[in-house]
């Protein structure tokens, strides 16, 4: 059995970046942008208000000042002369300040009379003006690797960038195996079970950016798995669930093999996700993931998901970890690394009671993967222990 960590590095070697792809800025939110961005305007492209009030000559901003209305900066509508002295001009938030302006009163700071305004005793300091370039300038750079947040898409479309260069999503064909499986939905025998695997990791792989194909469940028998890869020829990574360990119906490695796969390690010295295989089948990339639900799902955080973002263009990296206080003491852990479901909170982190690979219902209730090294000794409320938030 191999570490954690070196069976990521042999992992990570599986994988490369995917080609680019030029994609609309309305369909760029979660892609991985992975050439910069320019701004090829500045913003604001004037000296904009910042609220309503009226725009006038700093120097003539006195308390009980007189001025004459002129006209008036609305956005989308500026005021197109130059503003002479005592003169002032109506403006509104985002409006364009007229030339020769160089302060906003605002409106609650006036008394308006026809075309004349007069200004109140107490008036704010200003000036209101949110100067052009002052968020951003021509040339300004969104940098790369990243990938694209809400927040992301409204500065690129306000720096007036329509298309953004993204990597292409990975596809990630999963196929559940085993003669006890069906789907959602479906009306299982006495002996039969629903298969949730797959679904749990297509949700998982495609919210990092993956496009995930649940594809038909490979019965345990030859024909049907050699069936299932042939449907996953055209992906960029094939992950089995099941049949990966070595019992007599557990055929995944044979059929593989007999496919073209190249093994490049089989087993883990971690808990749970012990019976993990890898390898590359022709030039794809595959993982073989142990059928209990909890081995699954943590194999697919631990591994799986690192893969994914070395795919996307991100170096290949264990998943980032973070450190709480434990609330309770643990007793020692075994001779492979445990990842405990937990869950963090102000408090800390607890661990759960049951830790069995089989609870789907323990790893829901929970937020985080709190990671024991091999052979830890027993722990103390109060110790500091790494976690990777689920």
């Amino acid at each position: 059995m191999i570490s954690v960590d070196e069976a990521l590095e042999q992992l990570f070697c599986l994988v490369t970046a995917l080609r680019a792809e030029t994609i609309s800025l309305e369909a760029a939110a979660g892609r991985v942008m992975v050439r910069d961005a320019s701004a090829v305007r500045d913003q604001p492209p004037f000296d904009a208000s910042a609220m309503d009030g009226y725009a006038l000559r700093a120097n003539e901003a006195a308390p009980g000042a007189t001025f004459t209305v002129i006209g008036e900066s609305a956005a989308g509508h500026g005021f197109k002369h130059v503003l002479q002295p005592n003169e002032c001009v109506r403006i509104f938030t985002g409006a364009p300040v007229p030339e020769g302006a160089d302060r906003i009163i605002i409106q609650e700071d006036v008394t308006r009379d026809g075309d004349v305004i007069t200004l109140g005793d107490c008036l704010d300091a200003g000036p209101y003006i949110r100067a052009a370039g002052s968020d951003f300038a021509v040339g300004q750079r969104i940098t790369a690797p990243r990938r694209l947040r809400a927040t992301d898409v409204a500065l690129l479309a306000s720096m007036n960038v329509a298309q953004v260069t993204c990597t292409r999503k990975p596809r990630v064909a999963l196929i559940s195996t085993g003669d006890e499986l069906v789907l959602p939905g479906e009306t299982p025998g006495p002996d039969q079970i629903i298969a949730s695997n797959t679904y749990g990791l297509k949700a998982m792989l495609d919210a990092e950016g993956a496009d995930a194909r649940i594809l038909p469940i490979a019965r345990d028998n030859a024909p049907s798995l050699r069936a299932a890869f042939d449907l996953a020829q055209d992906s960029d990574m094939i992950v089995t669930i099941g049949g990966a360990s070595v019992g007599d119906h557990d055929l995944v490695a044979d059929v593989a093999q007999t496919m073209g796969l190249q093994q490049s390690f089989y087993k883990i010295r971690m808990r749970p996700g012990k019976p993990l295989m890898a390898g590359k089948m022709g030039d794809i990339p595959m993982v073989g993931l142990p059928g209990n639900p909890v081995s699954a799902l943590v194999c697919g955080q631990v591994f799986l998901l690192p893969m994914v973002r070395v795919m996307l263009g991100f170096p290949g990296v264990p998943a980032p970890r973070q450190r709480a206080a434990l609330t309770r003491d643990v007793p020692k852990n075994g001779p492979r690394e445990h990842y405990m479901r937990a869950v963090v909170n102000e408090d800390g982190i607890t661990p759960a009671g049951r830790q069995d690979s089989s609870l789907l219902t323990v790893l829901a209730t929970s937020n985080a993967l709190m990671i024991r090294p091999p052979d830890d000794g027993p722990r103390k409320a109060g110790d500091v222990m790494e976690y990777l938030p689920l």
